[in-house]
């Protein structure tokens, strides 16, 4: 009888590992949790960062990364917090939605990473359109460049070289309004969502800027404030600079005026010359309105009057 036993044991033991093992089959796994980017300001005050930490706690998010600063010439505070959560999207608008009267808090929510859809407006140099085609390729640059528009068409066969839409867009003084017209339909068309400004030689008119407030950078090439305008680096070599630089800002109805980004600089001496000068701070610029980029598109630019809080 013990092997008839013993059998039995076994069988029945091989019954409840088949069965537990459909059981496991059968039963729907938990969705991956999406990794979030949460930015806010509101007026400074005490509890800001509890509340905020407690809201995601009571929706299952684990906060993976968290900066805050409390602006004391403003009053404002300012915070972005990335967090990893299982839930939908809507849950956490409503939940948020609920506790901004509380703070009078201004706030965005989207996914860490994903892609902005950028339109890049350049004029016939090169290298600020190349370099951002190039990072977002190589680099994982989180930007979808969607089309480029140009006043000129030197720069279509780079567009093309990257498989990048390229519109001509002409612009004299009695077509401007025609042309900023044209601009703004293929920002509604392609549902753009960042439009830089790489080396478009163009000033673009006040409504225009307030059309696109906050949603357009400029690499400027020179260290703003000082030499504005035309041929900064003609201007910066007769003042016998030691160093040259590069401002990527936001656009503002202000020429050359908007809220600071980011700045960098190349140091120089009297041996160079102006040619030498704008070799140098091509390089200087492309790595400015780079980084400019990266931070908008990750939700690290937060603006706060006329200057940014950048969190790096």
């Amino acid at each position: 009888m013990r092997p008839i036993v013993s059998a039995v044991r076994r069988v029945g033991l091989l019954s409840g590992l088949v069965s537990h093992t459909v059981t496991l089959a059968n039963h729907p796994t938990a969705p991956d949790p999406t990794h979030w980017v949460l930015t806010l300001s509101c007026p400074d005050r005490p509890g800001i960062v509890h509340a905020v930490a407690g809201l995601l706690a009571e929706h299952r998010g684990n906060i993976t990364e968290s900066q805050q600063f409390g602006d004391e010439l403003s009053g404002l505070f300012f915070m972005r917090v990335q967090f990893t959560a299982s839930v939908a999207r809507d849950e956490l608008t409503t939940a948020l939605d609920a506790l901004a009267p509380r703070f009078g808090l201004q706030w965005t929510l989207d996914v860490a990473g994903r892609p902005v859809r950028t339109l890049v407006l350049g004029s016939t140099a090169a290298h600020c359109l190349n370099d951002l085609a190039f990072r977002q390729r190589s680099e994982n640059l989180p930007i979808d460049i969607v089309a480029v528009v140009s006043n000129h068409t030197v720069l279509e066969p780079l567009a093309q070289f990257y498989g990048i839409p390229f519109h001509h867009v002409p612009v004299t003084a009695a077509t401007k309004a025609a042309a900023e017209a044209r601009l703004l339909q293929l920002v509604e068309e392609l549902d753009v969502e960042l439009v830089v400004l790489a080396r478009y030689m163009q000033i673009l008119s006040d409504d225009l800027c307030r059309e696109l407030s906050g949603r357009v950078i400029n690499i400027h090439h020179s260290f703003l404030p000082s030499f504005k305008g035309a041929r900064p680096y003609a201007q910066a070599h007769d003042r016998g600079v030691k160093l040259i630089g590069a401002t990527a800002h936001y656009v503002t109805g202000d020429l050359d005026e908007g809220p600071i980004i980011e700045q960098d600089v190349e140091r120089v001496d009297h041996s160079r010359g102006v040619e030498d000068l704008v070799a140098l701070g091509q390089d200087v610029e492309r790595r400015a309105l780079a980084r400019a980029v990266r931070w908008h598109a990750e939700h690290r630019v937060l603006l706060d009057g006329h200057r940014t809080i950048v969190f790096r």
